[in-house]
This record gives structure tokens, C-alpha cells and sequence, in this order.
């Protein structure tokens, strides 16, 4: 079930909003999520009633050809954002806040959030950290955009939490529970629980009123996030355990590549099927 109304019936779609956060929540309603970089994916997505769409700066990874997300500026990501903005109908569209865009400070934060809201069509924004970033995210909130946090394994601070490692098990799930939070009492509408113990997350799923979203946090959250290269298959290095994928499109495409490299090369493509005639 979805977090609003199916978007394929014939009522007019309606947006997502953040209060269709919380009402699912509190009504036991699944969240689902997917990353989308371009208006074809946004598209797609949208129609199969996805209900939050990020635009992450995990499009270094996917879109830009880096190898992790540090990288990434805010003009980069600003273009992709507006391409899903503009062509999501129904979908709630988060822009992500990448390294270097807040860590400043509350006014920095302030800054490029309004950037996002005004050049992008986005409707919130998120950025990473708990207690590090409680006074960037009210300040955010306090002026009217919402905001998504995101704690447990953040990406970019990957260099000093000593890579992709598993964060909040023993005596540190203390600290993302504080992270978390720290994210609700700043305002927060919902927050990414990242690479934790699934007991940890269904723990702070429990203690917090607003929603929470797994990225490899075990299913007891409020809802569930990915990656769509991941999810579908076009991922062509290390798939992380917790992603299912859905459809091997990396295979799809390169067999389609193949075949019309072979019908270019042996003449049969383009046929007189696919020529323009004289007249």
C-alpha cells in the first residue's frame, strides 16, 4: 500500500507531502524510495508510485564518474535535481545537500538549501549527521524547508569513520540513537537510518515520532530506500548485501549494444524499414 492514493486510478494524482510521512507512520504504511538523476527514471518511477524520490550525490558513483560521493557540487547536482523535480507529478523529490554545501555552519546550510528550493522545483532537502548537524537542520526547518537527515554510516565522511563500515553495533548504537534524535528535535519531517543493526534500527524506529528509512537497516523502519542502478541491476561493480535487485538491466543493455554493433557491421541495420523514400 502506498503512502497516498494509487497514483494510476483515475482521481486526480495529488503530490506527496510531508505530512503523508508522518500519517503513514502512524498508520503502519511502508515508505518507498528510490534515488533518480533524469527525467526518463523520474518518470518511470513516479507512474509505478514510488513515493519519495532523492536525487543523491550518489550520483557521483552513477552519473559523474567519481569515485564516491566527496567530489559532487552543489551545480552538478542542481541540473539533475530540477530534470526530476519537473517530472515527478506525484513523487515527494528530495534534493541531497552534498559535501562542503553546510558544514560551515546554520547560515551556510540555510544558503544552499534555498538554492535547491528556488533553481530545482525540489520539495525538501537532506543532509548527513545528527548532533553535528541538529543547528543546520533547525535553521533549515525554521525557515520553512523541510528537511530528511540521514545518520548511522554517512558517505561523506567515509574517510574518517574508516570506510564502508557498519555503524551503531555495541557500545556505539548509543550514539545513533542520540544522532537520531538530534535529527527529530531539529525538525526534521523523516530520517535515513544507514548501515546499522536491523535490532538497532526497529529500537530507534520505536523511540522516534517521525519516520524512518532503511538503507541496509533491516526491514523493521518505517520504509526503505535504494539506489536504482543498484536496484535494477546496472551496477557493474560490488552489489552491498542489502540491496535486492529487481531486474538486470546492465545485461538487458549491453546485449541490445551488441546486437546493433553486429547488424551496423554485417548491413541489416538500418533497413528500408527504417529509410525515408522519395516522395
Amino acid at each position: 500500500m502506498s503512502v497516498h492514493p494509487d497514483p494510476t486510478s483515475d482521481a486526480v494524482t495529488k503530490r506527496v507531502r510531508t505530512r503523508h510521512f508522518a500519517q503513514a507512520k502512524a498508520n503502519g504504511i511502508k515508505i518507498t524510495g528510490l534515488t533518480s538523476y533524469d527525467t526518463l527514471t523520474a518518470q518511470i518511477f513516479d507512474e509505478a508510485g514510488i513515493d519519495f524520490l532523492l536525487v543523491g550525490d550518489s550520483a557521483g558513483n552513477t552519473v559523474l564518474g567519481y569515485d564516491s560521493t566527496l567530489p559532487v557540487t552543489v551545480d552538478e547536482l542542481i541540473p539533475l535535481t530540477r530534470a526530476v523535480a519537473l517530472s515527478a507529478k506525484r513523487a515527494f523529490v528530495i534534493a541531497d545537500m552534498p559535501f562542503g554545501s553546510y558544514e560551515e555552519g546554520a547560515e551556510h546550510a540555510l544558503r544552499t538549501a534555498m538554492r535547491f528550493m528556488k533553481e530545482t522545483h525540489a520539495h525538501a532537502v537532506k543532509l548527513e549527521g545528527g548532533v553535528r548537524s541538529a543547528d543546520q537542520i533547525r535553521r533549515i526547518v525554521e525557515s520553512g524547508i523541510p528537511v530528511m537527515g540521514h545518520v548511522g554510516f554517512t558517505p561523506q565522511s567515509e574517510h574518517g569513520l574508516g570506510g564502508h563500515m557498519i555503524q551503531g553495533r555495541g557500545e556505539a548504537a548509543d550514539a545513533v540513537l542520540a544522532d537520531a534524535k538530534a535529527v527529530e528535535a531539529a525538525g526534521a519531517f523523516a530520517v535515513v537510518l544507514e548501515m546499522i543493526p536491523a535490532e538497532l534500527a526497529a529500537r530507534i524506529t520505536a523511540e522516534l515520532t517521525i519516520p524512518t528509512i532503511s538503507v541496509g537497516a533491516g526491514a523493521e523502519t518505517d520504509g526503505q530506500l535504494l539506489v536504482w542502478t543498484d536496484f535494477a541491476g546496472m551496477n557493474t561493480g560490488r552489489v552491498p548485501k542489502f540491496v535486492k535487485q529487481y531486474a538486470n538491466l546492465g545485461a538487458i543493455l549491453s546485449d541490445a549494444a551488441k546486437a546493433f554493433k553486429a547488424d551496423v557491421e554485417s548491413g541489416t541495420y538500418p533497413g528500408p524499414e527504417h529509410s525515408y523514400e522519395d516522395n
